[in-house]
């Protein structure tokens, strides 16, 4: 496919929303129908950009650009089965018929270098710490080197401010020291299980024996798993089995490719991730799509997501002693469509709302919760929604709008309702909509154009991705609001974020491994620094975990530079994919700069290890 950006000038594709693609873009197209005289046309892999082109943005007309390019053309689309979310658009716009393809199969991060080198210095000084406190140092010194003490804090010397040194750590007791270092295993522990993507799938390719145990051991949590009941364990064998009969099958990627040219039927599946939604996203071949968008959230999701805000809040209190006023929820279509709404619960149980069902079972309305039911405040929330999630999620956008009016107009005590205190002091500020809480892209355009400044070096500072994630997200959704421009409420919520929560929905996909997560996460957290003037916390819930405690930014980064970038293991996996493999190691090498960029992330001995 053409490159459609302007190479050195990202920045026209920020104030020039209706810019259409240049002439060699879609002179290929043109060509591909009219001189070519293409049956079909197969795009290979998500993350095309014919879709993405300006239009309509729930179905095309003659006017919108993937039509025009498109025309009549027949569009096999090879999409990840574990993308339903941004699959829809390949549709919508871009006419796909999709035919989905396996992710790539899971391993253990294991322990690398001197990663083991102080395990094992660890297990040896905890055999005999009065005949082996001489390694006490040696310990010390490793922990150091590799950044360890940052990732997994020595709390006492931390309490006291005291730098972590061998020297230092002579200060503290052998009992205070030896707790420590139990801590440190069970992290080393945490790294060594941690799952990542080993290597690439290769299409129409079933997996080979080393590779299905890898998927087989992170779906049913592998040796550590607890025997239960022989009946259980009976059941369990009997899944095992189907879900390899049914992984290769992965043959069926390249069978229904070809059905698809023939004009044959393309059998439909739901998209997900095999382990969080079980084998009825297998065999992948298939033509994926969604979820009823009138059921979120659903009551699993619901619950899940009210136990996050009171972890958030119950965070909040223990490291600033009051409340939050206002926490940031980023709404993506895909972790909303994998988890069922997931992040939906977390801001209701934030403002203090509840879903209402019609008999149905449809969801027709968030009502507010009284006070006294609610536990604390109503925080306010500002809501950054995805370019999908604002098209494909209308209904929810305007119940989310409504409730946002109805907890601004509700007349309860300033101090226990937030969005009631910040609707009263823009309206007296002449701010029309002062309950507009709904921001995203231009309506049409997609993506904050963050990763494109990094990605082309066009940036000097933080401060200007912060700005360019400003501009891009400046524009309000509801029930009347359809992209409206609405600065003085956004900066508003900006100024007052204390947090920042967003969920991460497939081991594939992390914070390092995609540009999305730093240009938009890190770019509202370095515009709401620069409103407030103060440090705003970031923190993500794994949503293929079943723990639900939100994880500090720095924290899960690190963590995940050790696992995946700066692994041998992870690195030779990809290594030997070829190109591809090299292509995915740039972009994680692209990502840990936007991160610097946008998050301040400066541990040294990442980018000294990286290099």
């Amino acid at each position: 496919q053409p490159p459609l950006g302007i190479q050195g000038d990202p920045m026209r594709l920020m104030f020039e929303r209706d810019l259409t693609p240049h002439p060699q873009y879609a002179a290929y197209y043109k060509w591909l129908q009219n001189d070519f005289q293409a049956d079909a046309v197969v795009h290979f892999g998500m993350h095309g950009t014919v879709e993405w082109l300006p239009g309509s943005p729930l179905g095309n007309t003659g006017y919108s650009w993937s039509d025009i390019l498109l025309g009549n053309l027949p569009n096999l689309y090879i999409y990840a089965a574990n993308n339903p979310s941004e699959s829809i658009l390949a549709k919508r716009r871009g006419y796909g018929v999709l035919i989905s393809h396996n992710v790539p199969p899971y391993g253990r991060a294991g322990l690398y270098k001197e990663l083991v080198n102080i395990r094992d210095l660890i297990a040896e000084y905890r055999e005999d710490p009065e005949k082996n406190y001489l390694l006490k140092e040696g310990i010390c010194k490793k922990i150091v080197d590799t950044g360890l003490e940052v990732d997994c804090p020595f709390d006492d010397a931390k309490r006291l401010g005291i730098p972590f040194t061998p020297e230092n750590v002579r200060m503290f007791s052998n009992h205070a020291f030896d707790h420590y270092l139990v801590k440190l295993y069970e992290y080393l522990q945490v790294l060594e299980n941690r799952l990542f993507s080993s290597g690439l799938h290769t299409l129409g390719e079933a997996p080979n024996q080393e590779e299905l145990t890898g998927y087989l051991d992170a779906y049913f949590g592998g040796e550590n798993e607890p025997r239960r009941s022989e009946e259980h364990e009976g059941r369990k064998e009997e899944e095992r089995k189907e879900i390899t009969r049914l992984l290769n099958q992965s043959t069926d990627e390249l069978t229904n490719l070809l059905r698809g040219l023939n004009g044959e039927f393309i059998p439909p599946a739901p998209g997900g991730d095999l382990l969080r939604d079980g084998a009825g996203v297998l065999p992948t071949g298939r033509n994926i799509h969604a979820l009823d968008p009138y059921r979120m959230p659903s009551p699993a999701a619901f619950e899940r997501g009210k136990e996050i805000a009171k972890k958030i809040i119950s965070q909040s209190l223990d490291e600033n002693k009051k409340y939050p006023e206002t926490v940031a929820v980023l709404l993506w279509g895909l972790d909303a469509i994998k988890t069922k709404g997931e992040s939906l619960g977390i801001l209701l149980e934030l403002v203090g709302a509840e879903p209402v069902k019609e008999g149905t079972g449809r969801i027709v309305r968030y009502d507010l919760k009284p006070l006294a039911e609610v536990g604390h405040p109503r925080i306010d929330v500002l809501a950054n929604l995805s370019g999908i999630f604002r098209d494909s999620f209308v209904n929810i956008i305007e119940l989310l709008d409504d409730l946002f009016q109805r907890a601004a107009e509700i007349d309860e005590p300033e101090e226990m309702n937030f969005i009631r205190k910040h609707a009263l002091i823009l309206k007296a500020q002449g701010v029309e909509n002062s309950s507009a809480r709904l921001f995203s892209n231009p309506s049409g355009d997609f993506g904050s154009l963050v990763n494109d400044r990094v990605v082309d070096g066009n940036w000097e500072s933080g401060e200007e991705l912060g700005d360019t994630w400003e501009s891009r997200n400046v524009f309000s959704y509801g029930r009347n609001d359809k992209g409206q421009a609405r600065p003085e409420v956004l900066q508003t919520l900006l100024k007052t974020s204390d947090r920042i929560i967003q969920e991460i929905d497939s081991v594939e996909y992390g914070l390092t491994d995609i540009q999305e997560y730093y240009a938009n996460t890190g770019g509202l957290k370095k515009a709401a620094e620069k409103q407030s003037g103060k440090k705003v916390q970031a923190s993500f819930v794994e949503s293929f975990s079943k723990d639900t405690t939100p994880r500090n930014l720095d924290d899960l980064l690190r963590m995940e530079y050790r696992t995946k970038l700066l692994n041998p293991k992870w690195a030779d996996a990809m290594a030997n994919q070829g190109s591809g493999g090299a292509f995915e190691i740039s972009q994680r090498m692209t990502a840990l700069i936007g991160w610097g960029g946008t998050a301040d992330f400066q541990d040294d001995w990442v980018y000294d290890q990286a290099a």
